[in-house]
């Protein structure tokens, strides 16, 4: 099994409804974004997937959320904006890859020392 990933960043607000802490104010952080994939086989090149293809894909995904208050965006008007609900979120969006090779895993960093993953068994 090979697995390769890449990182990318974005700026965004957000707040988390209910929260009993600061956290319920309006606040901002440079999000990262890690994105995994994994597969048995490697192309003729010796590739498993196109870095360049993933990278397009999840900037995509992070246009969307980039120097915003997330809470505005549709998905997150219902749900509140965690770490691990903006994980799931990217998951869910980053759709196929490429024959044989799916995704493993998002890791969303809300802070350099502070991150949550979403995965699917």
């Amino acid at each position: 099994m090979f697995r390769v990933g890449i990182k990318e960043h974005f700026d965004a607000a957000h707040f988390l409804r209910d929260y009993p802490g600061k956290c319920a104010k309006l606040h901002g952080h440079r999000w990262v974004v890690e994105v995994c994939a994994k597969g048995d086989t490697l192309s003729e090149l010796g590739l498993l997937v196109d870095f360049g293809m993933l990278k397009e894909k999840l900037g995509a995904i992070l246009a969307e959320l980039d120097h915003s208050v997330i809470n505005e965006h549709p998905f997150f008007k219902a749900v509140n904006p965690s770490a691990e609900n903006l994980a799931k979120y990217v998951f869910n969006q980053f759709g196929a890859i490429a024959p044989g090779v799916s995704l493993d895993g998002v890791r969303v960093f809300e802070t350099p020392d502070a991150w949550a993953d979403y995965w699917e068994d």
